[in-house]
C-alpha cells in the first residue's frame, strides 16, 4: 500500500514539473520572483535590528536569521506543495468535481493533497540555506551534529502541522459557501513565523503556541540548531503536531460525509 502511494506521488510530482517546464519562462521568472520576496523576508529584521550585537527578547541577530530560514522553507513548502493542491478543493467543491476524485480507487484525502505542485518554489529551499549559512557567519559558529538531526525532526513536525491546519481550513468549504477570505487569514497569521515566538505577550503568545503553533513552525527547530531546545519542547512539538494531524483527519472524513455531489 505505501509503495502505491509513494508511487502515485513520484508520477504526480513529474506531471508537475513537466507542466512547469512547458513554460519555462515563466519558471524562471517565478523562481526569481520568489527569490526577490524571500529577500524582503529579511528587511524588516535589518530595519529592527540596528547592529548585529543587539538583542531582542533574548534573540540576537544572527539567531533571528535562523528563524527567518525556517519561516523561508516552510514558506517554499506552503506555497510551493501544500497551498496549490488544496486550495483546488475549493473548487471542487463549488463546481461538484469533486465526485470525480471520490470515485478513483485511492484516499481522496491523498488525491486532493498532490493534486498539484509548484517546482519553482524549490527556489525556497536554497534560500533559506543561504539564510542559515549568514545566520550562523553572524553567530561565528556552527550547528552542532545534534541540533542539525533535531531540527530536521522538527521540519518534519512542522511539516505535518502546516498540513493539518490547512486541511482544517480548506474542510470548512463543506459547510461554508465562500472561504476564500478564511485561507487568505490564514496566509497573513503565518507571515508572523517570521518573528522568534518571545516577542509575542499575552493573549498572542498563547494562540501562536498551542492554537496556531508559529511557534513549534520556526522558532522551535532554531532552538534546536542553537542547541538550547529543551526535550520537554520536542516532546510536546511531536504529540502536538500528531493530534493536529488526527484531528484534522477526522473533520476530512467527517465533511466528506456531508458531501452530497454534483449528482444529488
Amino acid at each position: 500500500m505505501l509503495r502505491r502511494y509513494l508511487r502515485l506521488l513520484g508520477v504526480r510530482l513529474r506531471a508537475s514539473s513537466l507542466l512547469a517546464m512547458q513554460y519555462r519562462g515563466d519558471f524562471l521568472v517565478d523562481g526569481i520572483i520568489s527569490l526577490f520576496w524571500t529577500v524582503t523576508a529579511l528587511v524588516p529584521l535589518f530595519v529592527v535590528f540596528q547592529s548585529e550585537q543587539q538583542n531582542i527578547e533574548g534573540w540576537s541577530f544572527g539567531e533571528s536569521l535562523l528563524v527567518i530560514g525556517w519561516f523561508t522553507l516552510l514558506q517554499g513548502i506552503l506555497e510551493g506543495a501544500i497551498n496549490p493542491s488544496l486550495t483546488g478543493v475549493v473548487e471542487h467543491i463549488r463546481k461538484g468535481t469533486l465526485d470525480f476524485v471520490l470515485l478513483k480507487p485511492a484516499d481522496a484525502q491523498f488525491l486532493v493533497s498532490t493534486e498539484r505542485f509548484l517546482p519553482w518554489r524549490a527556489i525556497n529551499v536554497l534560500a533559506a540555506l543561504g539564510v542559515f549559512g549568514y545566520g550562523f557567519h553572524v553567530l561565528g559558529r556552527g550547528p552542532s551534529p545534534l541540533g542539525v538531526l533535531v531540527s530536521l525532526g522538527l521540519m518534519a513536525t512542522s511539516v505535518l502541522l502546516l498540513y493539518s491546519l490547512w486541511i482544517l481550513t480548506v474542510a470548512a468549504a463543506f459547510y461554508v459557501v465562500k472561504v476564500d477570505n478564511l485561507t487568505y487569514f490564514f496566509t497573513s497569521i503565518f507571515d508572523a513565523a517570521r518573528w522568534p515566538a518571545s516577542v509575542f505577550r499575552g493573549v498572542l503568545s498563547f494562540i501562536f503556541t498551542f492554537v496556531i503553533p508559529l511557534a513549534v513552525m520556526t522558532t522551535f527547530p532554531a532552538e534546536a540548531l542553537l542547541g538550547r531546545l529543551p526535550w520537554t519542547s520536542l516532546l510536546w512539538a511531536v504529540v502536538g503536531s500528531l493530534v493536529f494531524a488526527f484531528i484534522s483527519r477526522r473533520v476530512w472524513l467527517h465533511a466528506i460525509g456531508r458531501y452530497t455531489s454534483a449528482s444529488s
